[in-house]
């Protein structure tokens, strides 16, 4: 087998780039992708909330490491096993994403305060105005973080405390069962069965103990998927935006999930797409009322 080498440093690309060809390779491990597999920009940049443009460039950077190749046809495809392919030593993390971590965990653990500026971030970080402004921005994007009247920065309240934590399980209770009764909902084939992929991958690890990240992402794209079929982009908004806060507050929470609650998750979430694509909408929302009240009492992402 072909071992794809680490990417160069000296010629990195991109940050944005490099992070989404981290995600991509993660996802494709997750539903344990096969050579041949075909990609689709449109729906990982659909997936990852980007455009077509920086997906595109995360995908050549995946080719160039021989982790993708180009189809017979048209696009790209999964070039060789993933299973043994090291991640952090393909795609290490840039300096910006290392920081971006940092400020997530201080923030999770409450060592940032709520309010901050630019100024005070600078040698907290011990880097430039530039960066820091560059990572509020995402931030900003993420929908964790926005610019105060005047001067400095908010972050978005989080969900510390067991009122924010219920009011975070409400408002998706709300919203999520809501989009399943759209008069627009359409499922997107590709998108599902992208997702489906995902969590019978993770059903065929026989690990004991599942990545908390590699979790987060699974679960965090079924909930946004159901919620982009209803083609309301404000509920898909609201769904993105809680996912990011959950990952913010859950940034320092745990490494390794037990394995019998992921297995659970995923059962009920595979029964979910199971009524969603043969049309029994009302059951897909009760189904996915009971599975997320049954979330509710726990502390990491069902």
């Amino acid at each position: 087998m072909t071992v794809p080498t680490a990417i160069d440093r000296k010629a990195e690309p991109n940050p944005l780039r490099v992070d989404l060809a981290r995600k991509v390779l993660l996802r494709l491990q997750g539903e344990d992708a096969k050579p041949g597999q075909r990609l689709s920009v449109p729906e990982l940049a659909g997936v990852f909330g980007v455009s077509r443009t920086p997906m595109t460039g995360a995908l050549e950077i995946l080719v160039e490491l021989g982790v993708l190749r180009p189809a017979k046809s048209r696009g790209l495809e999964v070039a060789l096993a993933l299973d043994g392919v090291q991640i952090d030593a393909l795609l290490p993390n840039s300096p910006l994403e290392a920081v971006y971590q940092r400020i997530m965990r201080d923030r999770a653990t409450g060592d940032l305060p709520q309010e901050v500026s630019e100024a005070e971030l600078m040698p907290r970080y011990d880097v430039t105005r530039g960066t820091i402004r560059k990572l509020l921005m995402r931030f900003a994007a993420e929908g964790l973080v926005r610019r105060q009247p005047g001067h400095g920065w908010r972050f978005s309240d989080s969900l510390d405390d067991d009122d924010a934590y219920r009011e975070s399980y409400e408002i998706r209770l709300i919203v999520e069962c809501g989009a399943l009764a759209s008069p627009r909902f359409q499922i997107d084939p590709e998108r599902l069965a992208s997702i489906r992929r995902a969590h019978e991958g993770i059903l065929g690890n026989t690990a004991q103990s599942a990545d908390g990240d590699a979790w987060f992402g699974v679960n965090a794209e079924f909930h946004e998927g159901l919620a982009s079929f209803s083609r309301n982009r404000f509920a898909l908004e609201i769904v993105r935006q809680q996912n990011h806060l959950r990952r913010m507050q859950e940034a320092a929470a745990f490494t390794d999930l037990p394995r019998e609650r992921i297995i659970q998750s995923c059962h009920e979430h595979l029964a979910i797409l199971d009524s969603v694509e043969a049309g029994d909408r009302d059951w897909a929302g009760a189904l996915l009322r009971r599975h997320l009240m049954a979330a509710s009492e726990f502390r990491w992402p069902l």
